[in-house]
């Protein structure tokens, strides 16, 4: 089996905890991997005085697979957002955020209609709100009274991720795409997003298409997600849209992502860096290991992402060995009240349980 080289960035936080717990779990499953590791945020700030540095850009360029833990990005202040960035820089333009229901049955025994969650959130991922472009605009002495931040939609990155949306949907066999959109308040930009939509969905009259406003499609998820197939839309929107769809599907421990361009491909989870945890080996490392078996499919690997994943849902369904996450959920849903694990143990569980798989 040939070995590739992935890029390894294991983020900050509790990023590099979930990482290299992944990264265990893959050696154990004997994945083909040669991993090339890249320091970015708080590591590289302590080492470089920057959180981005020239020559990290530069190793990451010259590899087409990025596997990544997640990234701090200070609220209200400090350096933009490094995801955001990476995103650009490679022109990753599509979030593909899956939520599918996890085949575990006590985690949905308070709500049984998530059971058979299995929706796509694609998400465009290089303008929009996160743009970056924002100012004061009313600074009176000391005091700032009014800020702005422009929206910003062109033709071109709305045709490109819309079209990777279709093209998606009927390589997997899906049937349905809805675009979420607020153009009944925001009408310039909202307008031109859904009227490309409707261009594009001309081109493939074998897929239905149709459109929600955002605050309905939320609501809609709540109510009935089983409606829903595919789901294209902007940049801030998706990024919110895709924490309800965790939600769904048992929360942000569980819910893997990905960022695919022409040239390069971004896995990281949909969680945050939740530096309150950082060295307590607690937070649930299984959306970083599931974000993995995405990148393995992607790379060719399905064999080794099958293997992982059937040693992941045994470890769950065991009910033996798992982390304070979904020990709360067993005892909010009245099933048992479990010790929880380190996360270190927990992964030891699913790797005895992968050895007995091989």
């Amino acid at each position: 089996m040939v070995v590739q080289k992935v890029v390894l960035i294991p983020g900050d936080g509790i990023g590099p905890e979930v990482t290299s717990l992944t990264v265990k779990l893959f050696e154990a499953a004997d994945v083909p991997i040669e991993w090339v590791t890249v320091e970015l945020g708080e590591p590289a700030i302590k080492k470089y005085d920057d959180p981005f540095p020239e020559d990290a850009l530069k190793t990451i360029k010259k590899y087409p697979v990025i596997f990544k833990g997640p990234l701090t990005t200070p609220v209200g202040g400090g350096y933009r957002s490094l995801n955001v960035r990476l995103r650009k820089e490679l022109c990753t333009y599509a979030v593909v955020r899956p939520a599918k229901s996890l085949p575990v049955d006590w985690l949905y025994t308070d709500v049984p209609r998530y059971k058979n969650v299995d929706l796509v959130i694609v998400r465009e991922a290089t303008e929009g709100l996160y743009s970056g472009v924002e100012h004061f605009v009313k600074v009176e002495g000391e005091e700032v009274i009014a800020a702005e931040t422009i929206n910003v939609i062109t033709r071109r990155a709305s045709e490109r991720v819309i079209k990777f949306a279709f093209e998606y949907a009927r390589k997997n066999n899906r049937k349905k795409i809805t675009a979420v959109h607020k153009a009944n308040i925001m009408k310039t930009t909202g307008g031109l997003w859904l009227e490309i939509f409707y261009e594009i969905a001309k081109k493939y009259p074998d897929i239905e298409a149709e459109d929600r406003i955002v605050d309905n499609m939320a609501m809609q998820l709540v109510l009935k997600p089983q409606e829903y197939d595919v789901l294209v839309t902007t940049n801030l929107m998706g990024d919110i849209l895709s924490d309800l769809a965790s939600g769904l599907i048992g929360g942000l421990g569980v819910a893997p992502s990905s960022n695919i361009g022409d040239k390069y491909a971004i896995f990281e989870p949909v969680h945050g860096s939740a530096p309150k945890y950082t060295g307590q080996w607690k937070v649930n490392p299984t959306a970083q290991m599931l974000t993995g078996t995405l990148m393995l499919r992607y790379m060719g690997l399905n064999e080794k992402a099958e293997l992982i994943e059937k040693a992941i849902f045994k470890t769950l369904n065991e009910k033996k060995k798992l982390t304070y996450d979904m020990c709360r959920t067993l005892r909010y849903a009245g099933i048992a009240d479990l010790e929880p694990v380190s996360n270190k143990e927990y992964t030891e569980e699913i790797i005895k349980n992968l050895k007995e798989l091989m």
